[in-house]
């Protein structure tokens, strides 16, 4: 598969449902995000995201069961595919060797 770029919110959304793992569903992706990110994040952005991924490759989805809490409706579960895997890999190099460049930065002062 030719390898395809992703967005600033398609890695944070890729991310945070490798975070996630077995509960990665759209309100839980949706709540992690704006959580970590201190910013609103709409459900049909997060949906729209999520269908490029899948579509791109990056992720797959399933149905899960029908919950009565939830009045029977059921939620559509997210995992990385390894295609997602090397484009989270391949994003993280890029970062990373583009920090390193940076004069005198230190990567300690970075992280606070």
């Amino acid at each position: 598969m030719k390898f395809t770029q992703l967005g600033e919110f398609e890695e944070l959304v890729l991310l945070t449902i490798g975070a996630l793992q077995d509960n990665a569903y759209g309100v839980s992706i949706k709540n992690e995000i704006e959580v970590k990110t201190e910013r609103n994040v709409s459900i049909g952005a997060l949906h729209s995201a999520l269908n490029r991924l899948e579509k791109k490759g990056f992720v797959e989805s399933k149905i899960g069961g029908a919950k009565a809490e939830r009045g029977g409706r059921r939620k559509r579960f997210y995992h990385i595919t390894p295609s997602g895997e090397k484009a989270l890999l391949k994003n993280y190099r890029l970062r990373s060797d583009l920090i390193r460049m940076i004069p005198n930065i230190s990567i300690d002062r970075l992280a606070h």
